[in-house]
């Protein structure tokens, strides 16, 4: 006899997005996609902005196919009081709700966190706003980007004689997403020993910081300021972006001793070896002119799956720079199943990153990706108890 199959992680956990665009909703994601359920609110005629986002195939947005998966949809006009009142009844059913308005915006509905935890003690409320429920920057509109510039990220990006860059995605968003999943994880866990929920106060501006490392410490101590190098880094050489003689590029790390060893034997010139420079990441750092000229010269002899083969060989650490093309039939995702396939009713077959993490016991899953504006209101509103005409009268109120 088959066993039963064992439930998800988080299966049992409610979770309420009312966040939207990305930091908030991809923690929800992060959520689902092991096991909790996620009804993603969104308001009657202007739904989560990530819908429109990007290009789209036949009037569907397909950034939300993946930031919605997992999710179940409903719209709610939470400034209304017939969607105040049912919010609060949602609410007394809920682990956990993600929003991402600016500091004010529920208290000024009277939903606040003095209102949530009366209808939910037990409730977690992660606000993740642009730069936290507090100080002199708190009520200003908070997108990731400014989070990149703000947090030295933008300023130590880019080659020496060139502008600061910002990164081509949401990466600021994206950081803070996997941060408050993280968070709403902890708190739920407190909950375990108090019996009460809290609030997680998560300012996208914090943890893209955390992520840059030591930056603070070396100024506090030394006044250090890390400086713009392109490609190449202050901790080791050779590394950076090499040309191959087919026109492709490969990316090489050397932050083993040993690794960039292994790497002047390969490329010919293990006499570079016996520099007295050699023998730290920093002083060949300092050299890295003539370990990129070894290095690159080499290459640039060599096609990209000739060096790729030869640094396999020669066990030192190298990766081809690949486009989503190259990525989505590498051999090592394919594995790994990094990418998968979701049937989905409006586009049919759906190629999508897979759940995050692997577990052995109690793996994520995904059931299905983006939903329709406002698909399951009906549903959830029934199973909240709510009666046709209630829901009847909701929709005339214009809350739903």
């Amino acid at each position: 006899m088959t066993p039963p199959p064992t439930p998800p992680p988080l299966a049992g956990l409610r979770v309420l997005d009312l966040a939207t665009l990305f930091a908030g909703p991809l923690a929800a994601t992060m959520l689902g996609d092991f096991g909790a359920e996620v009804v993603k609110v969104e308001h009657p005629t202007r739904p989560d902005p990530s819908r429109g986002h990007g290009p789209s195939k036949d009037g569907v947005g397909l950034w939300w196919k993946l930031l919605g998966r997992n999710k179940r949809t409903m719209t709610l006009d939470l400034s209304t009081p017939g969607g105040r009142d049912t919010l609060l009844r949602l609410a007394a059913t809920a682990d956990v709700i993600v929003e991402n308005f600016r500091p004010g915006t529920l208290e000024k509905w009277d939903l606040g966190w003095e209102e949530l935890s009366e209808a939910n003690p037990r409730l977690v409320l992660a606000r993740v706003t642009g730069f936290g429920q507090f100080g002199p920057y708190a009520r200003r509109p908070g997108f990731g980007t400014l989070a990149e510039a703000m947090s030295g990220f933008a300023a130590i990006t880019g080659d020496p004689d060139g502008p600061p860059t910002l990164p081509p995605f949401g990466l600021a968003d994206s950081i803070a997403g996997l941060a408050t999943a993280y968070a709403v994880m902890t708190a739920l866990t407190a909950r375990e020993r108090t019996g009460r929920g809290q609030v997680v106060d998560m300012a996208i501006i914090e943890p893209i910081l955390t992520v840059l490392g030591p930056q603070p410490l070396w100024y506090d101590q030394l006044g250090h300021v890390q400086p713009r190098t392109g490609n190449r880094s202050t901790n080791n050489a050779p590394r950076n972006t090499y040309r191959t003689a087919d026109g492709r590029w490969v990316a090489v790390s050397t932050s083993a001793q040993s690794i960039a060893e292994r790497l002047m034997r390969l490329v010919g010139r293990p006499e570079l070896i016996a520099e007295p420079w050699f023998a730290s990441g920093a002083d060949r750092a300092r050299h890295a002119d003539v370990l990129d000229e070894a290095v690159g010269g080499w290459i640039a002899r060599h096609t990209r799956a000739e060096v790729i083969d030869a640094f396999e060989k020669a066990q030192a650490a190298v990766a081809p720079i690949q486009d989503v093309r190259d990525v989505m039939t590498d051999p090592q995702y394919e594995a790994l199943s990094t990418l998968t396939t979701v049937d989905d009713p409006e586009l049919g077959p759906l190629r999508m990153q897979n759940v995050l993490f692997r577990l052995s016991d109690t793996p994520g899953a995904i059931h299905w990706a983006g939903r329709p504006h406002g698909a399951d209101t009906d549903a959830v509103l029934t199973e909240l108890g709510l009666t046709e005409r209630e829901i009847t009268l909701l929709r005339k109120e214009g809350a739903l």
